[in-house]
């Protein structure tokens, strides 16, 4: 089950995320609008959702959370972006990556 919001995630949607991974959940998060879709079994298909609702791709990054040791992480196909010099599945650019953790602490607070 994919869920796409602006605002946190309440258990219960958390608990309806973890259905498709069990303790890991994936996001995609449109870091200047503050947008997160979570859920996806692939972060192409929560990056085409944000992109459907008017969201640019530079502000798309992927990544996930392990809802039991509550580690973040930064890892996504759709984070290699050459013309971006991130040429990597890593969110490399440090103000970008703290931007991405922050919001996850914000949209999966009820659990962090």
């Amino acid at each position: 089950m994919i869920i796409t919001k602006s605002a946190p995630f309440t258990k219960e949607e958390i608990k309806k995320l973890r259905e498709v991974f069990d303790t890991y959940i994936k996001t995609v998060i449109d870091v200047e609008k503050k947008i997160c879709s979570a859920g996806c079994d692939r972060h192409f298909e929560s990056e085409q959702i944000l992109l459907g609702q008017g969201s640019k791709q530079s502000d798309l990054w992927g990544g996930g959370i392990d809802t039991d040791t509550k580690e973040i992480d930064f890892n996504s196909f759709i984070n290699i972006r050459s013309e971006e010099n991130n040429a990597s599945n890593e969110i490399l650019d440090l103000k970008k990556r703290k931007i991405y953790d922050e919001l996850t602490r914000f949209f999966f607070k009820e659990i962090i």
